[in-house]
């Protein structure tokens, strides 16, 4: 049997969760409605999902703040809380395969990547604040010798979490862990077009001992889940993932009900800059071809603006050129397949029409830009544009695809400007041999993170990731990632 026929076979018998997940049972929608879910690589549909909607919304708010206040989880000792989400990080290990394939199959992820990235990260993620969660340390303020100042952080109640199709389960796990190790209780509501592995984490959830109505997952639209999530008077927080157009509703959606906090990992436009100085122009092209083609593009970090000094630039297309071909579109469920399916359909459409304005503004097309031929899925060919000005489409918004745009500069002042000269701030590289120019081009350049040498090396869960400007606002990963997660409470004792 080949690796391929292995994932086809499990994928055959593959048992998937459809309902919704509430106070820990899987439910129907209070509606009865459903919604297809469709595999991109195929086109064809998965099966019916439950679609939420305001009222079992707010069934799950009310779940999850029974279980709150009655300190199930809450109030449970911190090491507690922190042997259940060990558990929990070790059941996804237990079930990589079936986690993967879920991933894979509705989202068009190569199953490769699934496998060694995704479901390792998620893993990850869940133990690392498994083992932080009785690591916050609370403070005594200096005061006089007649007072006792105690500042103390509380769990914030109940988080509606909202998360994007591209990295279903990271992104949902990014929020979960420091959200239930901090105490808090969750309702979730996945992306329409990829609910499945979160409702295969909810049910591994209960069964690391995670209380009922702590962890609720609820599938559904955005304009009705997702704005009822954000319009609640009954949620505390929301943490989300995802488009900037999509963040800006939501900080709507807390002026108009309770004030609710807001923390907001959106749109990012990133620039990965090579300097004429870059120490290893092969290394730096392998990672520029990496940095737009993993995931199909559909990344928020992606390096989707390469910026080149003018002095290296011939050279440096010509190693991009090769570097690219190593980024092989085929079906996600082939381990040697590097590039999968677009999400869905009408995502695909948008990247062609992406690809079309650049080619009517004037960008010169050097690989890609088409349809991949020949598949019934929602494919698009790695795609590389030179001679790209920053007025350009493709220069300014964000495609979330296989597509490159390539700038040239001269010199360091002139990479700065360009790089800074869009409404986002995720992230950003820099190729250089010289310390104080990365040094001083990392402090310049507008971005949550800045990569010398390298583009996102590794899943490290011990730095904060979040943006500047319109990237939005709020820490994911790290220690950082608790505190918005918690409030300060201060307690004055007069003596």
């Amino acid at each position: 049997m080949t690796t391929v026929d292995y994932w086809t076979e499990k994928a055959g018998v593959l048992s998937i969760r459809n309902q919704a997940f509430i106070n820990g049972r899987f439910v129907d929608a209070l509606s009865e409605k459903t919604f297809d879910n469709i595999n991109p690589a195929t086109a064809q549909s998965l099966g019916p999902v439950a679609e939420c909607d305001t009222a079992d919304v707010d069934v799950a708010v009310k779940a999850a703040r029974t279980v709150f206040e009655t300190g199930q989880w809450s109030r449970m000792h911190p090491a507690q809380r922190g042997k259940r989400l060990m558990r929990l990080g070790a059941l996804i290990l237990e079930h990589k395969e079936e986690l993967a394939l879920l991933e894979s199959l509705d989202m068009g992820k190569p199953i490769s990547d699934a496998l060694a990235i995704d479901i390792p990260g998620c893993a990850r993620c869940i133990h690392w604040y498994g083992e932080a969660a009785d690591k916050l340390m609370d403070e005594i303020a200096p005061t006089a010798h007649d007072a006792l100042a105690m500042v103390t952080r509380e769990a914030l109640g109940v988080i509606g979490v909202v998360v994007p199709w591209n990295f279903p389960l990271l992104m949902a796990c990014w929020k979960i862990g420091p959200a239930l190790a901090a105490g808090n209780s969750i309702v979730l509501k996945p992306a329409e077009q990829s609910p499945l592995s979160i409702l295969k984490l909810a049910e591994l959830a209960t069964e690391a001992g995670i209380p009922d109505g702590v962890l609720n997952v609820l599938p559904g639209f955005g304009e009705t889940a997702g704005q009822a999530l954000g319009l609640h008077m009954d949620v505390d927080m929301i943490a989300f993932t995802g488009s900037t157009q999509v963040g800006k509703y939501f900080m709507q959606y807390s002026g108009q009900s309770n004030l609710k906090r807001v923390s907001l990992e959106c749109g990012g436009k990133s620039p990965h800059i090579v300097m004429k100085d870059c120490p290893d122009l092969d290394k730096a092209a392998e990672a520029a071809a990496s940095a737009i083609f993993f995931n199909q593009g559909e990344v928020c970090t992606a390096g989707s603006r390469l910026l080149v000094d003018r002095a290296i630039k011939d050279d440096f297309m010509e190693r991009l050129m090769v570097a690219s071909t190593s980024h092989i579109v085929g079906d996600p469920l082939d381990p040697a397949t590097t590039l999968g399916a677009l999400v869905e359909k009408g995502h695909m459409e948008r990247v062609l029409g992406f690809i079309d304005s650049a080619k009517t503004e004037g960008a010169e097309l050097k690989l890609g830009g088409c349809r991949s031929a020949g598949r019934d899925g929602y494919f698009i060919d790695p795609t590389i544009f030179d001679g790209v000005t920053s007025d350009m489409t493709i220069a300014r918004e964000e495609i979330f695809g296989p597509v490159l745009s390539v700038l040239s500069f001269d010199g360091e002042e002139e990479a700065v400007k360009l790089a800074n000269d869009t409404i986002y701030g995720l992230a950003a590289g820099i190729w250089s041999r010289d310390i104080s120019q990365a040094h001083r081009m990392a402090r310049a350049v507008r971005a949550g993170t800045v990569w010398v040498n390298c583009w996102d090396p590794t899943g490290d869960m011990t730095i904060p990731f979040g943006g500047f400007k319109q990237s939005g606002f709020g820490r994911d990963k790290s220690l950082h990632a608790m505190e918005k997660y918690t409030d300060l409470k201060t307690t004055w004792v007069q003596l």
